[in-house]
């Protein structure tokens, strides 16, 4: 089983950018996504990348200002967020399955991002 675990979220003003992390440990070829959870609202998908960084998609509210990549040296994906806007402001959860396994993936516990009009 996969672990992931998230980190670099923060407070910061609209305009601003922020980079999160994520950590996976436990399997390799691990497919990650991103997803995000504003107050009140269901939880929504972000961004992913697929295991070999080849392959990356994102949701239209982000396209153009967040990017996804990984350091598989480090076993770490790390989402770049530019242009935050305070609709941002979410918990955000890292999404981690192996690309062989046949069960279900894992959660991060996630980081609070808060933008900042």
């Amino acid at each position: 089983q996969v672990q992931v675990v998230e980190s670099g979220g923060g407070l910061v003003q609209a305009g601003g950018s922020l980079r999160l992390s994520c950590a996976a440990s436990g399997r390799t070829f691990v497919n990650i996504d991103w997803y995000r959870q504003p107050p009140g609202k269901e939880r929504e998908f972000v961004a992913g990348i697929n295991w070999n960084g080849c392959t990356t998609n994102y949701a239209d509210p982000v396209k153009g200002r967040f990017t996804c990549s990984r350091d598989n040296a480090k076993n770490t994906v790390y989402l770049q967020m530019d242009s935050l806007k305070p609709e941002d402001t979410a918990i955000y959860y890292c999404y981690g399955k192996s690309r062989f396994s046949v069960g279900p993936g894992s959660w991060g516990q996630g980081t609070q991002v808060t933008v900042s009009s």
